[in-house]
């Protein structure tokens, strides 16, 4: 398996045909056009001066490419990668056995760098701006710290809770970056790209319809891509129309707005129970029965985004485009509110 390939350590190998599936130069990265134009910028200054890429901050929602987009950073500066997670870092000694094993100019991923215990967040402090390690040796009154020369390395965390992260340590990326949902048309361009790569016969409209309803997320349209060809393959001897993709995804619980089930559950608890809110986030984690990481960082961002939802001091507001879009006026679920009263 190619070194470059992620290995985090707290979860299963990755699934091979996701990594099939993701591109391995800017180049070839499709979307966030701001942010690769600017990248190669920093990417070639640094290798003209023969120096490590400055330390990057990847944030944003789920399902963005943060982490093909630090696999790439990786390669387009010749470098070696170590891939962790944040959570898996339990212990300084965890952190400084990755640091002092690596070569000048290599990479360290730190997935969910947010969830890093913050104990062992402050060894990063000087290993990212001094390239230097401090080891307490000894305990009690003898003990003594020692500063160990790390090799120059750039590190790259990526997060999805940017709010999360201590001040000291955000303030140490040089190059924070925010990944944003792409647009239709460069999410078609994306699976039609997939659809390539997999052996699949797939008409540009069809990729745009499925696009359309891929909530702007490419691991999203990647996901739904196999089983649209699941579909196409037992249906349709493998060619995926317009028709088939819309077909697949009525079937697979996704709206024309790109909404899953669980999207519109949300929705309908708002609106119903809660007469379209205010209704604090402790209250729907209780009445969905699903965990507050989920709700912020999986679900609500695209509610958000599209504006079906609001997030105010008081709580999660159901907007109006959330009422037509269940087929309610705001009116009419005030007026049930008080008869049940």
């Amino acid at each position: 398996m190619d070194d470059h390939l992620p290995e985090n350590l707290n979860s299963s190998p990755p699934d091979p045909q996701e990594l099939s599936l993701r591109p391995t130069t800017l180049q070839q990265y499709i979307g966030q056009v701001e942010i690769k134009a600017n990248l190669k910028v920093f990417i070639d200054a640094a290798r003209g001066r023969g120096q490590p890429l400055d330390h990057v901050l990847l944030s944003g929602p789920p399902g963005l490419g943060k982490t093909t987009l630090a696999h790439i950073l990786s390669r387009e500066m010749g470098s070696g990668l170590q891939a962790t997670a944040g959570p898996v870092l339990e212990r300084q000694g965890d952190l400084a056995a990755i640091l002092t094993s690596l070569a000048p100019g290599d990479v360290l991923f730190i997935d969910e760098i947010h969830r890093m215990n913050r104990a062992v967040e402050e060894v990063l402090y000087s290993a990212m701006e001094d390239f230097k390690l401090d080891i307490l040796v000894g305990q009690g009154p003898m003990a003594r710290t020692v500063k160990v020369d790390l090799p120059p390395f750039t590190l790259i965390g990526a997060t999805t809770r940017t709010g999360l992260l201590s001040s000291p340590l955000r303030e140490r990326f040089g190059i924070p970056l925010r990944l944003n949902f792409y647009a239709p048309e460069e999410l078609r361009q994306i699976v039609l790209r997939s659809a390539g790569l997999l052996g699949v016969t797939m008409s540009p409209e069809a990729a745009l319809v499925l696009a359309q309803r891929a909530r702007g997320t490419p691991r999203v349209a990647n996901r739904l891509l196999r089983r649209i060809r699941d579909f196409a393959e037992q249906e349709q001897g493998g060619r995926i129309t317009p028709d088939l993709v819309a077909s697949a995804l009525d079937r697979l619980g996704i709206d024309h707005k790109g909404l899953d089930e669980f999207h519109l559950d949300i929705l309908r608890t708002i609106v119903h129970k809660f007469s379209g809110g205010p209704v604090g986030l402790s209250t729907l984690m209780a009445a969905l029965s699903e965990p507050r990481d989920t709700l912020e960082d999986v679900y609500e961002p695209f509610l958000i985004q599209e504006g079906f939802l609001n997030r105010t001091p008081r709580g999660r507001v159901a907007t109006a485009k959330a009422f037509a879009h269940l087929g309610l006026s705001p009116d009419g679920v005030s007026q049930l509110a008080l008869l049940s009263k």
